[in-house]
């Protein structure tokens, strides 16, 4: 084959540096946004300039984000894409424990499964609550490119029991998907969000009075059981044009005591946060919970503002005043640098040399809120060490 020609190479050199920034795009619209935040259109979201988070027509941490920058900004989406080390998923199947809508309904009250990343399945006074869920094939904003998912849910979409309600974080890819909650639009009886969220959800066709939008510190009373919306150290948006337009938070979770001898139950769930002062006060407020399910999974040294350490995850425990610890955030979407199992291998050995109870059931094991049973490092079964 014949070399080619000198005159060639300019046009070799512009179609290669085409293609790098034709890929580097589709990168910027198909990583997840936990670390990005596009999407094709923008949905419409009300103005909650009242709110003593907003200023400026955007929602803000009590303690400014620190700026990235233009430069560090495409160095960090170039790593992404292109200096990704080895390991960041598993080298075999994700053990799942397989879930089914008549295995779930005499299921005892106050269980919690875990069905992926963030996504957990809670049985409270008989009715069934879902966080931040999410059964897409990818945390994208895009079907055919970004983060895939390494397992299954452990239970169908359609095979999923009738929902009293859906509680939300905020509305990053990893955490609201739009395919999922259009279709539990008619099978939820309610949709707790933080401001702004439930506008979104209202234009995919939600039925507005589903929906119940919250401010930090509001709650509200449903069966018995208070949800109450919390502070969270992170950021939101969808759309090239819409950031931090709503706002984030974690979830304070309450089923009081029912009878003498019933102490009540108290959960709390982070949504996405960075480490900040605001734990020790939910801590002061609410503690202690019986269980924390905090984040812990998609972290760098260069984002740790806005998703915690596994380290940090742990101080965010002690913080709350925490019986149990249950990291989420992991497990099925790679989201970051570290290696797949790193989560987990980060937050057990620092648990255990400050003494923190951990829980780290398989996707779809049932989880006893009150008295967890201990669980297993399931995720050392499929290591190719």
């Amino acid at each position: 084959m014949s070399r080619p020609s000198h005159a060639a190479h300019p046009r070799s050199r512009r179609l290669r540096r085409a293609g790098l920034l034709s890929a580097l795009v589709l990168g910027v619209f198909a990583v997840s946004a936990c670390t990005l935040s596009y999407v094709r259109t923008s949905q419409p979201v009300a103005d909650y300039a009242a709110s003593p988070q907003a200023g400026d027509g955007r929602f803000t941490n009590p303690t400014p984000r620190p700026p990235m920058g233009f430069a560090k900004g495409m160095k960090l989406w170039w790593d992404f894409m292109f200096n990704k080390p080895g390991g960041t998923t598993p080298p075999l199947p994700t053990p799942v424990q397989p879930l089914t809508r008549d295995a779930l309904a005499p299921a005892p009250d106050r269980s919690l499964w875990r069905l992926g990343h963030s996504t957990l399945l809670l049985k409270l006074r008989g009715g069934f609550w879902i966080t931040d869920p999410v059964f897409a094939e990818r945390a994208s904003p895009v079907s055919f490119a970004g983060p895939r998912r390494w397992h299954a849910p452990p239970i169908a979409l359609a095979d999923l029991p009738p929902l009293r309600g859906v509680v939300l974080s905020h509305d990053h890819y990893d955490h609201l998907d739009r395919e999922t909650v259009v279709a539990l639009g008619e099978r939820a009886d309610v949709f707790l969000t933080p401001l702004g969220v439930g506008d979104r959800l209202i234009a995919w066709g939600v039925p507005r009075e589903k929906v119940r939008q919250f401010d930090w510190w509001q709650d509200v009373e449903i069966d018995g059981l208070r949800f109450t919306t919390t502070p969270a150290q992170h950021f939101s948006g969808r759309g090239l044009f819409d950031g931090d337009r709503t706002l984030w938070a974690s979830w304070v979770i309450e089923d009081p005591a029912r009878a003498p001898g019933d102490a009540g139950l108290k959960v709390f769930f982070s949504g996405d946060t960075g480490y900040f002062d605001g734990f020790a006060e939910i801590g002061r407020r609410f503690g202690p919970f019986d269980v924390a399910a905090v984040e812990t999974g998609a972290y760098d040294h260069r984002w740790a503002f806005v998703h915690m350490l596994p380290e940090q995850t742990v101080q965010a425990h002690l913080d709350l005043d925490a019986r149990v610890l249950l990291p989420i955030h992991n497990g099925t979407f790679d989201l970051a640098m570290h290696a797949w199992d790193d989560p987990f291998e980060r937050v057990t050995r620092v648990a255990a040399d400050r003494g923190v109870t951990l829980a780290t059931p398989r996707m779809g094991e049932r989880l006893d809120l009150l008295a967890p049973a201990p669980t297993q490092a399931w995720w050392r079964e499929i290591r190719r060490d």
